[in-house]
């Protein structure tokens, strides 16, 4: 940093009443009795192919088995990789040619969470379904700043199914601002990809989602950081990149270090933040992403740092010699401009309400094929986003957007958090809190939103908008239909369709309603 004076926030912003510990059917985390094992770092994906403008790769969905404990290895699923995925990069300007291969026992897709692309094919979500042994190739330019992104599957009602089981992965965005500026990318050194998760291990290491279910969120008590349980990082370098994705279905992460060392933010979803911000203490909810820059100057060959979600420690740096780094970062890290909105625009109201099954946005659950909100192309718009959840009894919703990134403008009227001052995808909201953002999407289309809680998502909290063009206002996707839906999945798992074991689909009977 220069010597311009900030503050360090000591504080992790939100209301401590609705943390997820308040919850009835919390999980504490607690420290597996296993021994520690280097941190897993994801290798990168190799293009298939590539020239100065175009990229060709295979992402690939494919079943396996993973040692992630001593003894029997844990069936799991994962991306070019027995669970999680190898990290994508990606560079902005670059136009890229993705076959999506399917070897999974049933049908799946593949969701660019944070990527600014068109829906809802591409974006992969719910209407984008790849099936087993039948690769499809999709085919979109990268062009936002850089950013850590992620791919996830998203097959509504059973995203937190196939989350639980490993399919989620790293993707970076690069660009030449970014590369310009004097901060640590040397990947698996000193640019470390971070995923939090937790699971519970049942009888031979293996994982259960069924019985682990849980329609407020899923959640087990060993942390699992990129799939390692007990993990160790050699620190080599003075500065290190921590590049945090929350990956897990529920879980909030309250991040702190021992000896409280400073954290550093220099990003948050959509890429880099206008000014770094200091802190001690990060939270993070499901799905948003957080860059931190650390700092050992103070530490010697021998020495650890330890890493600790509220009291349990997740993850250990053992320092080794490193040479001095004497780099400053800037006072200035991006620009950050969002198109003003007209006065006279539309203001879109978004109430998520309940907990447990009872989850709703605007009074109802998630319809396959329903529009629930409309917004034009290439127009910026406010969207209230309000959590009816009562202040001391309720709960944090992530809210999500596919589409793009928003700029947040309020929370209660007041200024967003300080490391909420760039462009991000998800928001937690507070309960009693109306959040204020504005949205422009750069895409026509038909794209969801939700809160990410995967549970929530999957039992109705969640709703679709059009995103329409005036030559072609009310265009017409196929959108899959829930028998289709339904169907596919009966034929794939051998039974009969009211057979099929979908947990979340008892959010829909509790209420007297369905997907269609």
């Amino acid at each position: 940093m220069s010597t311009k004076s900030t503050p360090i926030y000591d504080k992790y912003f939100f209301n401590e009443s609705a943390y997820d510990y308040h919850d009835g059917g919390y999980v504490p985390l607690e420290v597996y009795d296993s021994p520690a094992v280097p941190l897993n770092i994801p290798a990168l994906l190799k293009p298939d192919r590539e020239t100065d403008t175009d990229v060709w790769m295979t992402v690939h969905a494919q079943p396996g088995e993973t040692q992630i404990l001593p003894g029997e290895k844990t069936k799991t699923w994962g991306y070019n990789q027995s669970l999680l995925g190898q990290t994508i990069v990606f560079r902005s300007g670059k136009t890229y040619h993705v076959t999506l291969k399917n070897s999974l026992p049933e049908l799946t897709t593949f969701h660019w969470h944070g990527l600014d692309v068109p829906g809802p094919f591409i974006d992969g979500g719910c209407h984008a379904p790849i099936y087993p042994g039948q690769p499809k190739e999709i085919t979109f330019k990268v062009d936002q700043p850089a950013a850590t992104t992620w791919l996830h599957a998203h097959p509504c009602p059973l995203t937190g199914w196939d989350v639980w089981h490993g399919l989620a992965a790293m993707v970076y965005v690069k660009d030449a601002h970014e590369d310009s500026l004097p901060l640590p990318r040397n990947y698996g050194v000193d640019d470390i990809p971070v995923v939090l998760q937790d699971r519970r291990f049942h009888e031979d290491n293996q994982w259960n989602y069924d019985a682990d279910y849980d329609p407020d969120g899923t959640a087990g008590p060993t942390a699992l950081i990129n799939g390692t349980v007990n993990p160790v990082f050699d620190v080599t370098t003075q500065k290190l990149r921590l590049r945090f994705l929350d990956g897990a279905n529920r879980r909030e992460w309250r991040l702190h270090l021992s000896d409280d060392l400073i954290m550093t933010q220099i990003a948050s979803d959509g890429g880099l933040l206008p000014e770094p911000v200091k802190l001690t203490k990060l939270m993070i909810t499901c799905a948003e992403r957080a860059e931190v820059i650390l700092d050992f100057k103070d530490y010697k060959a021998g020495d650890q740092v330890v890493l600790y979600s509220d009291d349990t420690p997740i993850l250990t740096f053992n320092i080794k010699d490193f040479a001095p780094d004497n780099t400053v970062l800037p006072d200035q890290l991006a620009e950050i401009t969002y198109p003003d909105v007209d006065p006279n625009a539309n203001i879109h109201q978004v109430v998520l309400a309940g907990t447990d099954e009872e989850i709703t946005i605007n009074g109802r659950k998630f319809g396959m094929m329903r529009i629930d909100d409309r917004q034009q192309l290439g127009v910026t718009e406010y969207w209230d986003i309000t959590n009816t959840n009562d202040c001391c009894g309720g709960m944090l919703h992530p809210y999500h957007m596919h589409g793009g990134s928003f700029q947040i403008v309020s929370r209660n009227g007041q200024a967003p958090y300080p490391n909420e001052m760039g462009y991000k995808d998800t928001v937690s909201v507070n309960p009693g809190e109306t959040v204020r953002i504005k949205m422009r999407f750069n895409y026509a289309g038909v794209f969801m939103y939700h809160c990410h809680i995967i549970e929530h998502e999957d039992g109705g909290m969640m709703a679709q908008m059009q995103v329409w063009t005036p030559d072609d206002p009310h265009k017409k996707y196929d959108l899959m239909e829930m028998d289709t839906l339904m169907n596919a999945l009966a034929d794939e798992r051998g039974c009969k369709v009211d057979e099929l074991v979908i947990k979340s689909l008892d959010s829909y009977k509790k209420m007297g309603m369905d997907m269609c």
